[in-house]
C-alpha cells in the first residue's frame, strides 16, 4: 500500500535491494548466479530480475506488502471508487461516509457557480486547449485566472501548469543548475525533490522548521555555490503545521538566497481571507521570490501555478519544459478555478469555518490523548499511530463505522510516524468532528490492546 501525496519517499538502499534479490533467487532457483554482473555479450546470462518487471526488487516489495496485508485481513484502503462529489460526506460502494479524504477545503468543488463557469467555458472553448499555449493553446480563461492569482498573492504576474507536481519539478529544474544548491525542509513534498534531481543542483535537507539550522548551513556553505534556493511549505501536507515564514525570509535575505513557498495546502486555509501564509503573517509578498500553489484543493480544479516577479514568470513561460511542452490547461478547469477564487473572496465565512473546524478537531484530539504530531489546527490533522499495521487496522475499523480516513504508512512516512491523516473541510459539522475523534480514540485503544488476527493459508 502506498500514498501519493507524500514527503521524501525513502528509496531502497543498495543493501535492501540485494536482500530483495536474494529472496527472489531463493524462490526461483533457476536464477542462480544472477547476482553477478551481467555480461552484455551473453544475453542468456542476464537475470530476469533485470528485465522482467514482475521480478524487479521494487515490485517484489510491493507484492510482499500486499500479501502480508491479505494475511491479516487488510485489503488496500486506496483507489476506492467514489460515487459522487467528495465533500464532508462521500458515497463509496453505495454507502455514505463521513469523509476526511478530500482536499475540498472550502466546499467549492461541485458548487453550482463553479460548475456553471466550467460549463460555459466548455461550450465556448471545448474540453481541451488542444495544443501547448506557446503554439496555439492560449485561451482567455488562462490569462484571467493568472491575473487573479497574482492579485490574490499581491505579485506582478503568475503562470499556470497542467499538473501541480510538474509545477514544482519544472520550476526548480529550470531555475537551478549544477553549480547551485537547494536547501529544503526535511518534510518537503516529493515534487520539490524531483525538481531538485532534474536541476542537477546539490541538495541538502534541514530539520523540520529549523531556521537556526538553516542559517548555520548557509553560513558554512553559501559562498561555495552560485544560486541557492530554500524550499518550504505553507501548510505541511503530512503534518498540518505552519513554518515561521518571517524567520525564513530573514535568513534568505541575510544569505542572498531565493525563497520558494509551496502554498498547496495553505491557500484557502490560512489568512483572514484565505490568501495563504503570506497573509497569515502579514509579510511583504515581494520578500518571497517564488510562490507556488495548486488548483486541485481550495480551487476545485487541477494543475498548479507559480506567481512572483514579472522576470520570474517570463523566464518560466519561455523556458520551463513542463509548461512549454505540455498542452495548455483545459479552459473549463481554468474557468472553474477562477470562479472558485472569486467565491473565496466574496465569502470569507468559508475560510473562517474551515479554520474553526481545524482548531476544534485538534483540541478534541488532544483532549483524547491522541498524538497529533506537529499539527497546529489547520486544514490537515495527523493522528500518529507509530505503526503502519495499527494505522491500517484503525482506518479499516473507522471505515466499517462509516468514517473515511485513509492511512499513511511506510514508506510514505517513517514507520515510527505512521498515521491517519484527516483533511478538514468548511462543510464538516461540529457533530461530525466530535463523533469522529471520539470513535478514533476508542478504536485505537481497543486495537492497541487486541491481538492481530492472522489468516491461515
Amino acid at each position: 500500500m502506498t500514498q501519493s501525496d507524500n514527503p521524501e519517499k525513502p528509496r531502497l538502499s543498495r543493501e535492501s535491494k540485494e536482500e530483495a534479490l536474494r529472496r527472489i533467487l531463493k524462490k526461483h532457483p533457476g536464477l542462480a548466479g544472477s547476482e553477478a554482473t551481467p555480461d552484455a555479450a551473453q544475453p542468456a546470462a542476464i537475470p530476469e530480475a533485470y528485465y522482467r518487471i514482475e521480478k524487479f526488487a521494487e515490485y517484489q516489495s510491493i507484492a510482499l506488502q500486499q500479501d502480508l496485508a491479505r494475511k491479516v485481513d487488510l485489503e488496500s484502503p486506496y483507489f476506492l471508487e467514489h460515487d459522487r462529489i467528495a465533500r464532508d460526506t462521500a458515497v463509496i460502494g453505495g454507502k455514505e461516509y463521513i469523509n476526511f479524504g478530500t482536499y475540498n477545503y472550502l466546499d467549492l468543488n461541485g458548487d453550482p457557480r463553479v460548475n456553471e463557469a466550467a460549463h460555459q467555458a466548455m461550450l465556448k472553448y471545448g474540453t481541451s486547449a488542444s495544443a501547448s499555449r506557446l503554439v496555439s493553446g492560449e485561451r482567455p480563461p488562462h490569462r484571467e485566472l493568472e491575473e487573479k492569482i497574482a492579485e490574490i498573492h499581491g505579485t506582478p504576474a503568475a503562470l499556470t501548469f497542467v499538473s501541480g507536481h510538474a509545477t514544482n519539478v519544472s520550476t526548480i529544474g529550470t531555475l537551478l543548475g549544477k553549480r547551485d544548491l537547494i536547501l529544503h525542509d526535511r518534510l518537503i513534498h516529493n515534487s520539490m525533490l524531483q525538481g531538485a534531481l532534474l536541476s542537477g543542483a546539490q541538495r541538502q535537507p534541514f530539520e523540520h522548521n529549523d531556521v537556526k539550522g538553516l542559517d548555520e548551513l548557509l553560513t558554512r556553505s553559501r559562498r561555495k555555490f552560485e544560486k541557492v534556493l530554500i524550499c518550504i511549505e505553507g501548510v505541511y501536507s503530512m503534518d498540518g503545521d505552519v513554518p515561521p515564514l518571517p524567520d525564513f525570509i530573514k535568513v534568505a535575505q541575510k544569505h542572498k538566497a531565493l525563497l520558494m513557498v509551496d502554498e498547496a495546502h495553505s491557500l484557502g486555509a490560512l489568512g483572514k481571507r484565505g490568501r495563504g501564509i503570506g497573509e497569515h503573517f502579514g509579510v511583504n509578498p515581494a520578500d518571497v521570490d517564488i510562490w507556488m500553489g495548486t488548483l486541485s484543493k481550495t480551487l476545485a480544479g487541477c494543475g498548479g501555478y507559480i506567481t512572483g516577479s514579472a522576470a520570474l514568470i517570463s523566464l518560466l513561460k519561455h523556458s520551463a519544459s513542463g509548461f512549454l511542452y505540455s498542452v495548455g490547461m483545459p479552459p473549463p478547469i481554468a474557468a472553474a478555478s477562477l470562479e472558485a477564487l472569486r467565491i473565496m473572496e466574496r465569502e470569507p465565512e468559508r475560510v473562517q469555518k474551515l479554520q474553526e473546524n481545524g482548531r476544534l478537531m485538534l483540541e478534541l484530539a488532544k483532549a483524547e490523548g491522541l498524538n497529533t504530531g506537529h499539527a497546529t489546527g489547520s486544514s490537515v490533522l495527523p493522528i500518529i499511530t507509530g505503526s503502519s499495521l495499527l494505522a491500517a487496522r484503525l482506518s479499516k475499523a473507522l471505515f466499517e463505522e462509516g468514517i473515511n480516513a485513509p492511512p499513511i504508512i511506510y514508506p510514505a512516512v517513517e514507520e515510527r510516524v505512521a498515521r491517519l491523516r484527516f483533511f478538514i473541510s468548511s462543510a464538516h459539522s461540529e457533530e461530525q468532528l466530535r463523533h469522529t475523534i471520539r470513535r478514533t480514540a476508542e478504536l485505537m485503544r481497543k486495537l492497541s490492546e487486541s491481538p492481530l488476527p492472522v489468516q491461515k493459508g
